[in-house]
C-alpha cells in the first residue's frame, strides 16, 4: 500500500470513527448475533491473494459491526466501563504508526521516560504516597499476578525463582547433570506442617474478591487450596478481625502467610475493604499487601473520594485501571509499588543481548512485569490527561457518581425496589421486591426483568449474586452517558416489570 492509498483509507477510517462516536447510541447496545452468525459469513480459508481495502472495509461494516457489543454506547450500564475518548484514540493511532517495541529505555527513550512521568502524575492525582513508583501493565489481572509473584519471592527470600516451590537441594551441577534427587520442599504438605525448606505459603482475600486473584494464585504456584477467603461484613467488605484470626491460625498450623489482597471496589458491589486496618494486620505479621482498585481507584482523583486511598502508607503494591474510568482505551493498567527493587529482583532476567551501557541510569520496564515486549501505552494516557486536564477528568467522574446517586434515590424511594448494597461510587445494586414474594420467586422475576430490559437494545445491565440473592447491577461510567440516559434506564426498568411478573 503506497502512502496515497494509505492516506485515502486512513481518512476514511478516521471519518468513520468520528461518525461512530456520534451515532453509537443508535445501535443496539448489545449485539443481537447468535453463536456462529459471524463465522458463517467468513471464508473458511485465508485469501490466496491480497484484497482491496474497499472490500475489507465493506465486510467490516456488513459482517463485523453487527457482531459487536457497543461498550461506548451511552446506554452501557453493564459490568464496568471500558472507556475510550477521541484524545485516547488519536494517541493510540500514533502508537500504532510508530510501531515501537518499548521493552527498555534503549529501544525507545521517550516511551520509558514518558511512562515514568505519567505514572507519577497518576500517583499525585490519586493521593498515593510520595515515593511509590508506577509502571503501566496491560490489565489488573497481570498486575495482580505480578504482585503475587513478588510476594512469593519476598516471603521465601527469593528462593522460589531458583528452586521452585518444590525445591531442589542438590547442587546446580547435579541438577544440570540430572544425577541429583529432587526433594519436595517449599510449599509443605496439606497439614501445613511444612518441609525441610519452609512451610506452605498462604494468600488471603475477601470472599468478594475478583476471580483473577484465584487465577493468579494458581499461576504463581501457591495452589488454589492456599487461597483463603476472608469473611465480609454487612457491606461486603473484608473484616480485618477475621483476617488476623486466619493469619494467626495458619501460623499456628505451620503455614507461612505471604500475601493479602485487599479490594477497593469489588466487582459485584464496589465494596471498599478497610485498607488501613488490613494494612496494620499485614505490618504486624510481615505480610505483603496488594490492593486491587481496578475500577474504583480512578474515583480517588476527587477530593471527596480521597478516603478510598486511606491506609495507602501500608501498601506494598496497588493497581487501578485508567482504561476503565479515565477515558483511556483498553489496555492501560497502572501498577504502583512501594519498593521497586523488590519487584525488579523478582522479575529481572538480563541476558547479554539486552544489556546496554545506560542500564544503571534508567528504568527498563521489561524488568517491572511479566512481559518482555511492551507497547507504548503511556502515549495515549498522556494525550488524555493533557486533553481533559485533571479538573476535566474530575468533572466526568463526579457526574457519573451523581447519576448513580440519583438512580439509587429512585430505587430507595420506590415501594417496588430495594438497594442490596451501599453505593460507594457509581455502581447501584438493586432488585424488584414487593415485600411479599418468596426469595426463589424473587430471583426468577428479577432474572426475567433483566432479560426484558436488555432485549430493548437501548440499555445493557448485568447481574451478580449478593448473599445468595439475584442482584441487578447498573454501572454508570460511560463517557457519553448523560442524566437523560440514566432516567431512560429507570423508565425502561419500570416499563418491563409487568411482563416480568407473568
Amino acid at each position: 500500500m503506497d502512502k496515497n492509498t494509505f492516506r485515502k483509507h486512513g481518512h476514511e477510517i478516521v471519518d468513520w470513527i468520528a461518525d461512530y462516536f456520534e451515532s453509537v447510541r443508535h445501535y443496539p447496545v448489545r449485539s443481537r448475533a447468535r453463536p456462529g452468525d459471524i463465522m458463517s459469513k467468513l471464508p473458511k480459508e485465508p485469501p490466496a491473494g491480497g484484497e482491496e481495502m474497499e472490500v475489507i472495509l465493506k465486510d467490516f461494516r456488513d459482517i463485523i459491526l453487527p457482531g459487536m457489543t457497543h461498550w461506548q454506547h451511552p446506554g452501557w450500564f453493564a459490568y464496568f466501563p471500558a472507556n475510550n475518548s477521541p484524545a485516547s484514540v488519536l494517541g493510540e493511532m500514533l502508537t500504532a504508526g510508530l510501531g515501537a517495541q518499548c521493552m527498555s529505555w534503549e529501544t525507545s527513550p521517550a516511551a520509558t521516560e514518558l511512562e515514568e512521568v505519567v505514572t507519577d502524575w497518576l500517583r499525585q492525582m490519586t493521593g498515593l504516597p510520595a515515593g511509590m513508583k508506577g509502571v503501566i501493565q496491560d490489565t489488573a489481572s497481570t498486575a495482580t499476578l505480578t504482585a503475587l509473584l513478588t510476594a512469593r519471592e519476598v516471603s521465601t527470600g527469593y528462593s522460589c525463582n531458583e528452586t521452585g516451590l518444590y525445591g531442589f537441594p542438590e547442587s546446580r551441577e547435579e541438577q544440570e547433570a540430572g544425577t541429583g534427587k529432587a526433594t519436595p520442599t517449599g510449599i509443605g504438605n496439606r497439614s501445613g506442617e511444612g518441609t525441610a525448606e519452609g512451610p506452605a505459603l498462604r494468600v488471603y482475600a475477601s470472599a468478594e474478591a475478583h476471580s483473577s486473584i484465584e487465577k493468579g494464585v494458581r499461576m504463581a504456584g501457591f495452589g488454589r487450596r492456599n487461597l483463603i477467603y476472608i469473611e465480609t461484613d454487612e457491606n461486603y467488605a473484608m473484616r480485618p478481625d477475621k483476617l488476623e484470626e486466619a493469619i494467626k491460625n495458619d501460623i499456628e498450623r505451620g503455614f507461612s502467610p505471604a500475601c493479602v489482597i485487599a479490594t477497593v471496589g469489588t466487582t459485584s458491589s464496589t465494596a471498599i475493604d478497610p485498607v488501613d486496618e488490613i494494612g496494620a494486620v499485614c505490618k504486624k505479621h510481615g505480610v505483603w499487601l496488594h490492593v486491587d482498585a481496578a475500577m474504583a481507584g480512578t474515583a480517588a482523583i476527587l477530593e471527596e473520594k480521597r478516603d478510598l486511598m486511606k491506609g495507602a502508607e501500608y501498601v506494598d503494591s496497588l493497581v487501578f485501571n485508567p482504561h476503565k474510568w479515565m477515558m483511556t482505551n483498553f489496555d492501560c493498567s497502572a501498577y504502583f509499588v512501594r519498593d521497586p527493587a523488590l519487584l525488579i529482583k523478582a522479575m529481572s532476567i538480563n541476558p547479554e543481548y539486552l544489556k546496554t551501557s545506560k542500564d544503571a541510569q534508567v528504568n527498563n520496564y521489561r524488568d517491572w512485569g511479566i512481559q518482555l515486549g511492551r507497547r507504548f501505552r503511556a502515549l495515549k494516557l498522556w494525550f488524555v490527561i493533557r486533553h481533559y486536564g485533571v479538573e476535566g477528568l474530575k468533572e466526568i467522574v463526579r457526574s457519573h457518581i451523581e447519576m448513580a446517586r440519583w438512580f439509587a434515590s429512585q430505587v430507595s424511594g420506590s415501594d417496588r425496589f430495594e438497594l442490596l448494597a451501599p453505593v460507594t461510587t457509581s455502581l447501584v445494586c438493586f432488585r424488584w421486591n414487593d415485600g411479599n414474594t418468596p426469595g426463589k420467586d424473587l430471583d426468577h422475576i428479577n432474572r426475567e426483568l433483566l432479560k426484558l430490559i436488555n432485549e430493548t437494545g437501548e440499555v445493557f445491565l448485568t447481574h451478580t449474586l449478593l448473599s445468595g440473592r439475584y442482584t441487578i447491577r447498573l454501572s454508570v461510567g460511560q463517557r457519553t452517558t448523560t442524566m437523560a440516559d440514566v432516567e431512560r434506564a429507570w423508565e425502561i426498568i419500570n416499563q418491563n416489570i409487568k411482563n416480568s411478573l407473568q
